[in-house]
């Protein structure tokens, strides 16, 4: 049922009415993607449509300011010294499937200086956990930020582009898939792999 819209504030409840665009621009993003009309989110806001554009500018800084606190929580999550990648990767999975607008956002903007600065922001948590995982010596040093970069941009898409009763699998298989490649194997792991590749090896000299 489409909810009612809400009481006007009022013009001099500026931050409030700021605070019920980006509440209701979440909720709307997160059910018709990020191209949904505009004025279905000042509906929802309780706003007039011209208050709305006071506030923001245009559908880019709206979002910017809907979507910057998921890039918080993974600069959070990155300074705690125990962060992994399969937590960064688990974290992206999580805002993903609650919404893919963040991801169509990025996709689509990628040379508007507010988009930039959050993939800027993404890159700077992912090379801070890359660095500390090497350091530490749980993740191959071959691996670079570039390629933490690519994989976190690749799981978002493919969840952001599936339909939406098929994104918890397309997130299981992609998570496969990057936790295997960025998973360093334990030396116990590595030395019962060992003879078996060096068997591969030889049959295939052999052939």
């Amino acid at each position: 049922m489409p909810q009612s819209p809400k009481a006007n504030r009022g013009p001099s409840a500026g931050p409030a009415n700021r605070q019920a665009l980006i509440d209701a621009a979440r909720e709307v993003f997160a059910e018709l993607g990020y191209t949904a009309p505009m004025k279905e989110i000042a509906r929802r806001a309780g706003v007039g449509q011209g208050s709305m554009y006071r506030h923001f500018s245009d559908r880019i800084a709206l979002a910017a300011a809907v979507f910057e606190p998921s890039i918080r929580e993974l600069e959070s999550l990155a300074v705690q010294s125990d962060t992994t990648l399969a937590d960064l990767f688990d974290r992206v999975t999580e805002q993903a499937l609650s919404s893919a607008a963040l991801t169509e956002l990025m996709n689509s903007n990628r040379d508007d200086p507010r988009v930039t600065l959050l993939g800027d922001r993404t890159r700077d948590t992912i090379a801070l956990i890359v660095e500390r995982e090497q350091a530490a010596g749980t993740l191959e040093t071959h691996l670079s930020t570039d390629h933490a970069m690519v994989a976190v941009a690749m799981l978002a898409t493919m969840i952001a582009k599936s339909a939406p009763e098929d994104r918890a699998d397309t997130a299981r298989h992609a998570r496969d898939i990057f936790d295997a490649a960025f998973t360093r194997p334990s030396p116990a792991h590595a030395a019962a792999a060992a003879p078996h590749t060096r068997t591969h090896a030889v049959r295939r000299r052999g052939s």
